[in-house]
């Protein structure tokens, strides 16, 4: 089920009008068994890995804070990580391990007897595996108390509107407000609505109108001249971006309809003025939950130099891993890591020399949005190539083949409409980026010949130009 199709606007509505409707007591109850029912129209099946997850990290948070001692709270903190990557690791990674192994040790399927397995990728399970994972971390740490109502712990693993692509939850942002009893207001239910119209826009206007074009070229990139793989991937810079954060607006503005709030996970990440920056305006709950169960705990900044840039560089290739079993995505990151790397190598010196130069103000921090978009851009090669030759195929025409000529996709007004969607959505993210739009909320200051001719515009874009068939990219992961 889909959020961009009709399935999900009856089923969210239903689901809205029976849950104000519910006494209290069985309000949380109620989006547990909604939230199965959402996962389930995927595939049953894997229902029981939803549930594995939640049981595991439920009961060893249950054991950690009954343990006496600290080596018995370790225990059951690895068992759930054992446990909680393992599943990951069998659904996931199993057959890139055996890829890997085959390609190391050729002979190794013959010695081990591992054949690979025919399954698809369970939907969200990365997401929810993380999360689920993450309130183990927490009762271990002692930031929260473990939580003794598995029904809530049930709805906290499983709410359906992050359940399939984040925001990755934090156990003590979500599980407190379970508790207390949310009453139905208007104004949530108009911003909450307001924001999903804006994420479907993002989603089914812009990023599938400009998948067209993306999709047929990094389908076949040797066909293609260097224009036009340069167009490809800037079109597919911004189409992740509505893609994704386009779902992590309607999951927050689901959630903001039922009473709940959830994490930001997107804060104009294309304004950006270095990496580190982008990393806190890029996918948020992921950057940082690597940050604080994976990064911290390997050392963090602490140690020596080349002990920090060994961590950085390992937090990122993981983070790529975690994207999808495939060397494009450990790639990936890894440039991401060494981007990371040789800003905080170089990033003192630069800025002294742009002082001595005279470049400050307001065209420096230009420069810098302008280098890092690039930057990030040129990343974007490997996590949209289906493999590794691609993407070396896609760059090396990118920046030596310039004579070929610009290919303007199947549906020149298409590719058209896409390059001007870009343009309007920067308009709009500039407005924000400058404080004269709200981000997240739709304020109600604004009036009512600004916002309903707004909303209007939106439905009619969507109406007219929308592409409702296409899955979320993040889906995959």
């Amino acid at each position: 089920m889909l959020f961009n199709s009709l399935e999900f606007a009856l089923f969210f509505s239903l689901t809205g009008l029976v849950y104000f409707l519910s006494p209290f007591r069985l309000r949380v109850p109620l989006l547990v068994v909604a939230s199965y029912i959402f996962y389930i129209t995927w595939r049953w099946e894997y229902a029981f890995l939803l549930l594995a997850q939640t049981g595991i990290n439920f009961g060893c948070g249950w054991a950690i804070s009954c343990s006496k001692s600290q080596r018995s709270r370790s225990l059951w903190l690895a068992c759930a990580v054992v446990s909680s990557l393992g599943i990951l690791f069998l659904f996931k990674y199993y057959n890139f391990f055996l890829d890997a192994l085959g390609f190391v040790i050729p002979a190794s399927s013959e010695k081990t007897g591992l054949a690979a397995m025919n399954i698809a990728i369970p939907v969200g399970i990365s997401f929810y595996t993380l999360q689920a994972l993450g309130y183990s971390f927490d009762v271990y740490r002692g930031k929260i108390e473990r939580e003794k109502d598995p029904v809530q712990f049930a709805l906290f693993v499983g709410f359906f509107p992050q359940l399939l692509s984040g925001p990755i939850e934090r156990a003590g942002n979500m599980l407190k407000q379970f508790r207390p009893e949310n009453a139905f207001d208007l104004d949530r239910m108009y911003s909450g609505l307001a924001l999903m119209l804006w994420g479907l826009f993002k989603k089914v206007v812009i990023a599938d109108r400009l998948a067209v074009y993306v999709n047929l070229v990094y389908n076949d990139p040797q066909g293609f001249s260097g224009p036009t793989l340069l167009l490809a991937t800037y079109f597919f810079a911004f189409q992740i971006y509505c893609d994704f954060s386009g779902y992590s607006d309607m999951a927050i503005g689901a959630a903001r309809v039922l009473g709940y709030d959830i994490m930001t996970n997107f804060r104009l990440p294309y304004f950006a003025d270095s990496i580190s920056d982008f990393w806190h305006r890029w996918h948020i709950s992921l950057s940082t939950w690597f940050r604080d169960y994976l990064y911290i705990p390997l050392g963090g900044n602490r140690g020596s130099l080349f002990r920090q840039q060994a961590n950085i560089l390992m937090v990122f290739a993981v983070s790529g891993l975690w994207h999808g079993a495939n060397w494009t995505f450990v790639l990936w990151g890894a440039l991401h890591g060494f981007y990371y790397i040789l800003e905080r190598v170089f990033g003192g010196p630069a800025a002294r020399l742009c002082a001595i130069l005279g470049v400050q103000g307001s065209l420096l921090k230009g420069l810098k949005i302008f280098i890092i978009f690039h930057l990030v851009t040129l990343a974007w090669v490997f996590f949209k190539a289906r493999s590794v030759t691609d993407a070396l195929h896609v760059l090396r025409g990118i920046f030596t083949n310039f004579g070929g000529a610009l290919y303007l996709g199947p549906s020149q007004l298409t590719t058209l409409i896409g390059a001007s969607l870009i343009f309007l959505l920067m308009i709009v993210q500039f407005f924000q980026y400058r404080g004269l739009i709200p981000l997240l909320r739709a304020e109600r200051s604004f009036p009512i010949y600004i916002r309903w001719p707004a909303y209007a515009a939106m439905i009619f874009g969507i109406s007219i130009f929308g592409i409702s068939s296409n899955e979320f990219i993040y889906f995959q992961f």
